[in-house]
């Protein structure tokens, strides 16, 4: 994956004062970090307003810390010789991604420079909140004793949770059952670092974000699976809601008197678009995913297979057309198991938008399979935990044997 993070606003002027020296300290790794080529010490210099000692004594802490590399020439555009740039380090710190699927769970590492170091999938038919995170646990361990032998340190870890999260939280799972699991808990103590959860869609929505390397895009991303979520990014920012609970797509309505759902209404889009709702009874052969039994099934014409794609399209576009009309919006991305599936319900999706959604009939609304498929919930987690370093690089440095900052 070649996306990079993007780093928040920078200020207009660096912060001079003595005590404030580890601002200017990431005011000077957000721009290496934001740089599309290596940077040399004089533009970091001019870019930042800061003095040219004071930029050597930083840039000497970055290296030394591992966070950015010297690279072997930064062009200044004049004849002369070219000057020794700076880029991310593709060693030191990295964060960790976790996911539970519909019948495996995967693990992903990604470095500063948004690089995907290591991705791995585990199978599991357990959805036991205790197993499933021993197990999530025990991949973690293990990824990280093999990624320190290329000087790799996983320093946060993030798991995307198909459901509402709050404080580490996973409020209501209905497809695994949970309800108000602790779920960051477990994992920190397990593995001794940071540990955060987030609904897997709005990490998936980022993961896209960043693949795409655009910053200010507008998108509804569908993720569909277990459970089926919204991550919703208006101007380049994710839309999360006042309690962080927004885009629970597969809760939304389509057919007031339709079949029941686990979480206590009727007709929502879980019941008609979810994995194992379009699988059926039928479980997979072993050592097949999901996923591929439908694929298998529907492109030798099982007539079962093909209705329940059908109605699976016909009821996501229902759910997003509701969307659609709402926050005018106009391109929609199907990830997780629906970019695998999307040549049997992008047709059916697409028929019920250009029905349904009121500005469709002169401006059409993009409706395509999502860049990272079922990968982009893990890699946004991934994502989101180096993030933590990218943007207070001082925390890392602070944990250095021997920090050269105060």
């Amino acid at each position: 994956m070649t996306g990079r993070l993007q780093p928040n606003p920078l200020p207009n002027s660096a912060v001079r004062q003595e005590s404030l020296r580890s601002i200017n300290l990431e005011l000077v790794f957000r721009h290496i970090a934001a740089a599309n080529r290596p940077i040399s010490r004089t533009e970091l210099a001019t870019v930042t307003g800061l003095t040219r000692p004071t930029i050597t004594r930083i840039v000497e802490e970055l290296l030394s810390g591992r966070l950015i590399i010297e690279s072997s020439v930064a062009h200044n555009g004049r004849a002369g010789r070219p000057r020794v740039g700076l880029t991310l380090s593709r060693t030191g710190p990295v964060g960790l991604g976790l996911d539970i699927r519909a019948d495996e769970l995967a693990i992903c590492v990604v470095d500063l420079s948004g690089t995907v170091r290591h991705l791995s999938f585990h199978r599991t038919a357990s959805r036991d909140a205790p197993t499933v995170l021993a197990d999530l646990a025990a991949m973690a361990r293990t990824t990280m004793e093999a990624v320190a032998t290329d000087e790799l340190t996983v320093v946060t870890a993030t798991l995307a949770a198909p459901g509402p999260v709050h404080d580490g939280v996973v409020q209501s799972a209905p497809a695994l059952g949970w309800r108000g699991v602790q779920a960051a808990g477990p994992l920190r103590d397990s593995l001794g670092i940071p540990a955060f959860v987030n609904n897997e869609a709005n990490l998936a929505a980022l993961g896209e974000m960043y693949a795409s390397g655009t910053t200010d895009a507008s998108f509804v991303y569908v993720s569909g699976g277990l459970d089926i979520g919204a991550g919703i990014v208006l101007d380049g920012q994710l839309m999360r809601g006042t309690r962080g609970w927004s885009g629970e797509l597969g809760h939304v309505t389509v057919y007031p008197e339709g079949e029941p759902c686990p979480c206590g209404s009727r007709g929502c889009l879980q019941t008609y678009a979810s994995l194992p709702v379009i699988l059926g009874k039928e479980h997979p052969p072993t050592g097949t995913t999901p996923e591929a039994a439908i694929i298998n099934q529907a492109e030798t014409g099982d007539p079962q297979t093909l209705a329940a794609l059908e109605r699976a399209g016909t009821a996501l576009g229902i759910a997003l057309s509701n969307v659609l009309n709402i926050l005018d919006i106009n391109t929609v991305l199907l990830g997780g198991s629906f970019a695998l599936l999307s040549s049997w319900i992008i047709a059916n999706v697409r028929a019920e938008i250009d029905r349904r959604v009121l500005t469709a009939s002169w401006a059409p609304i993009a409706i395509r399979p999502a860049m990272l498929g079922p990968d982009a919930a893990v890699i946004g987690a991934a994502l989101t935990s180096i993030d933590q370093t990218r943007q207070h690089p001082t925390t890392w440095l602070a944990q250095q044997p021997h920090p050269s900052w105060s």
